[in-house]
């Protein structure tokens, strides 16, 4: 421990490089990577047919392969000047193209091959030191393929041995050396495909974090409108359990002489409605905001329906009601989501479909409450504002609570339609319009 805090920065900096190195260069080295087609959902590819896209997507291993192709001719052909078809011929033409195309399946790998092969590849040539024209391409396309198939750092360390390799070689040379060609075209190549890789880095992490934003939204968005839904459940709740007590107090005093025991039954309803509303509040109690005050006025129900839809369209949008079916009472908290859903759903169109017309349908139909809301396209010379999709989440928070189910997307004229279904049962029904008579 003592020893590794003594050693100087220089030495941690070395070691360090020297752990890169043999992480990208190394330990990879017998990986097995075969290259995978393009993605069909790019800027070019996604606007081709579909025939043509099905082939588009081999177009790297189509270059590869062309590039081997005509250097291994171009090597054979050069070869071929100087001497018969033989091992000069395999060295110069052959194993060029051969390491070209295991940059397919093993890229780290074939970085080596190359490098390897460029002391026997000069020997047995004849032209230009130590690369001659068909090697000189396949190394290049080597390192653009190894450096387009690893990460950024990988690039460097290729390009540093590259300039190593060629400089010793150029010792031992006839005389020029063509190394600050390799080194100059290289390094324009690498830096070309470092930018390309960096940049496509770049849009993966702003599109997973847009992703997660989003992601992290929405469920802000479902917590506050779960908070909401709590909030006013609180107070219907409350306020009946209130009542309840209040009449189990007063009863007794309503009726001659009473007996204990309708007393006493008064007494147990009016205690029990009291620990009930205690409890209650001290479980949803803890959803209010500090700074929140619950509304003196009674919650909204279908009733006001109509209210609210004279507010809407003083601002201008167009809207009708239907109504079908017997019209009943149901249970304050099924009446109260029921009249926010609509209400949302006008918010909405408001927002997003400026100068367009709305029809409200609400039908009382057996086992529930039925709701339509659906609107026509955007008119007129008011841009729709963007939205987030919150307005539907809430909507959909509130019709799962209650079991329901829920259906919203665009129509065929260019408008909006929202569906839901509230499940009542008729025991619920019934109670409440007893309750409420």
């Amino acid at each position: 421990m003592t020893e590794t805090k003594t050693r100087s920065p220089e030495y941690r900096l070395a070691a360090g490089a020297i752990g890169d190195l043999r992480q990208d260069l190394f330990h990879p080295v017998l990986d097995y990577r075969p290259m995978g087609p393009l993605g069909t959902d790019g800027p070019v590819i996604r606007r081709l047919p579909q025939p043509l896209r099905r082939r588009v997507v081999w177009f790297p291993h189509a270059v590869v392969a062309a590039v081997a192709g005509i250097t291994l001719l171009a090597g054979v052909f050069d070869a071929n000047t100087y001497a018969p078809f033989g091992i000069t011929t395999v060295l110069s033409a052959f194993l060029p193209a051969v390491t070209l195309l295991m940059t397919l399946v093993r890229p780290v790998l074939a970085f080596w091959v190359s490098i390897a092969c460029t002391p026997l590849v000069a020997v047995a040539g004849n032209g230009e030191w130590p690369w001659a024209p068909a090697p000189f391409v396949c190394h290049l396309a080597v390192l653009t393929v190894v450096a387009a198939r690893t990460r950024p750092r990988t690039a460097a360390w290729m390009w540093v041995i590259t300039l190593l390799v060629g400089s010793f070689l150029g010792e031992f040379g006839p005389g020029f050396s063509n190394t600050a060609p390799m080194a100059v075209t290289s390094a324009f190549a690498l830096l070309v495909v470092t930018m390309i890789q960096v940049r496509r880095e770049a849009q993966r992490e702003v599109t997973v974090q847009r992703t997660v934003t989003a992601v992290e939204r929405d469920r802000r968005t479902l917590l506050e409108e779960r908070t909401t839904i709590a909030r006013e459940l609180h107070d219907v709740v409350a306020h009946h359990m209130s009542v309840v007590a209040i009449q189990a107090e007063a009863a007794p005093y309503r009726v001659e002489n009473p007996p204990p025991e309708l007393e006493q039954a008064f007494v147990t309803i009016r205690e029990n409605a009291v620990a009930a509303l205690t409890e209650l509040r001290r479980v949803l109690g803890v959803v209010r905001a500090e700074d929140y005050e619950a509304p003196d006025a009674p919650q909204p129900t279908l009733a006001e329906i109509d209210r609210l839809l004279d507010n809407v369209r003083e601002t201008g949008l167009d809207t009708e009601k239907t109504v079908t079916g017997a019209v009943r009472a149901y249970p304050q908290g099924v009446e109260l989501s029921a009249y926010r859903i609509v209400q949302e759903a006008l918010s909405n169109t408001l927002r997003h479909a400026p100068g367009a017309t709305a029809g409200v349908e609400i039908g009382h139909v057996l086992g529930g409450l039925a709701l339509r809301v659906v609107n026509g396209p955007a008119r007129g010379l008011v841009k729709p504002s963007p939205g987030a999709g919150h307005g539907i989440t809430g909507m959909r928070e509130r019709v799962a609570m209650l079991n329901g189910q829920m259906t919203a997307g665009p129509t065929e004229d260019g408008g909006y339609e929202v569906t839901v279904f509230l499940p009542v049962p008729a025991a619920e029904v019934t109670a409440e319009k007893g309750g409420t008579a």
